[in-house]
């Protein structure tokens, strides 16, 4: 995929920086220039949105001050529930190559716009990361089975664009989807998964499912509750969830159980079973290395910052997630403070191959009215129980 910032003159370090196809490899001078890509880009944002420019003159930020990496402290964050209640752009309407929201049927949404480049850059690095597991397979087809929403027309859900993009990565055999559309709606489909989990492991093909962990936990529970008999699927295939537990956080269990009853009642391996974290304020894609740790590429860095002075903590204190990377142009989202509560590790802890700290999610501390595409998923489910 060739691709390039929208001004190479102004944005030469971000260019630079998305070159690098190595997601893991800290090289010599990356800092240096993650730093000098987020003062371009600030730079960018500052030219071109006046919501944006304002705030920074309001927390008196001056973009010559970031000249090392702990400067990055000092960036004026926005808080991921600004873009549910306002449409902030530092692009033209004829620059926008695609518009996405991050909730389904009910709830705030996120409106996102993106020019081709902060669409395309993730889409890269999703690429390269990949290929780095080795998941990028074409040399035999693949059955898929998706826990998001059939597409409708005009659909905008960040899931379900993310899901399908994911079908490139191995060709196509069948595609079936868990979250069925219908005249009033997406609706669970429980027992269609369940056929169709046992038709694929009939067929023999490597099988791949994406989408929200809380539907594949509850047909699984299902298998449990009806006796089932487990199922041995492809071992080549595999499992790769996002979107998280939120709204039926009190329903959720540990990735290890989940994980382990996915072994076992679907036959795949360990290392096959993997979790994804993003969102559509800050599409860099997190991807569990095989010890189930989210690490950090090199395009982009993570803080914590406490929940009441939002001052950045240390490694292994919980707090707000706060992403900052250099890859939109689209938005001023290029530091966003998560409603997610989350700690952060040191990548020599982790003994994968895979270099870079880590961050693990330990909660939400988000607002009841500001649900994303994962609560209304999960309303979903409530026919079923």
């Amino acid at each position: 995929m060739s691709i390039a910032p929208p001004n190479l003159d102004l944005l030469s370090s971000v260019d630079e920086l998305f070159k690098w196809d190595q997601p893991y490899d800290n090289f010599n001078g990356r800092d240096e220039l993650f730093v000098k890509a987020m003062r371009e880009s600030c730079s960018w944002h500052l030219e071109r949105s006046q919501e944006y420019r304002k705030w920074c003159e309001y927390e008196k930020f001056d973009v010559k001050e970031m000249r090392e990496m702990k400067d990055l402290a000092k960036i004026p964050f926005l808080f991921a529930n600004i873009f549910k209640t306002r449409e902030l752009k530092s692009i033209g309407e004829e620059d926008i190559a695609l518009h996405l929201t991050s909730s389904g049927t009910t709830g705030q949404k996120s409106q996102m716009f993106y020019d081709e480049w902060s669409i395309k850059s993730p889409q890269r690095i999703l690429d390269w990361i990949f290929s780095y597991y080795g998941w990028d397979d074409q040399s035999e087809k693949v059955n898929y089975l998706l826990y998001t929403y059939e597409p409708e027309e005009g659909a905008k859900l960040g899931t379900a664009y993310t899901d399908n993009y994911l079908c490139q990565y191995a060709p196509i055999n069948r595609v079936e989807y868990a979250l069925k559309y219908t005249s009033t709606g997406h609706k669970f489909d429980l027992f269609g998964v369940i056929k169709t989990l046992q038709e694929y492991a009939e067929e023999g093909l490597p099988v791949r499912i994406f989408g929200f962990p809380s539907f594949l936990n509850f047909t699984l529970e299902h298998f449990l509750s009806t006796k089932i008999t487990p199922l041995e699927l492809n071992p080549r295939s595999l499992v790769f969830l996002g979107g998280g537990w939120k709204g039926h956080q009190d329903k959720a269990i540990s990735k290890t159980e989940l994980y382990t009853k996915a072994h076992d009642l679907l036959g795949i391996p360990d290392a096959r079973l993997r979790d994804g974290f993003g969102s559509v304020e800050h599409c860099i894609p997190y991807i569990e290395c095989e010890n189930h740790q989210f690490h950090i590429p090199i395009y982009s860095e993570v803080l914590i910052r406490d929940v009441n002075s939002f001052k950045v903590l240390g490694y292994g204190e919980v707090g707000y997630l706060n992403f900052l990377s250099p890859y939109i142009t689209s938005v001023p989202a290029q530091n966003v403070l998560m409603g997610d509560l989350a700690v952060k590790g040191r990548g020599s802890e982790c003994s994968c191959s895979t270099s870079g700290d880590t961050f693990s999610i330990v909660g939400r501390a988000g607002f009841k009215k500001n649900k994303s595409c994962a609560v209304s998923a999960t309303e979903l489910l409530k026919d079923f129980n």
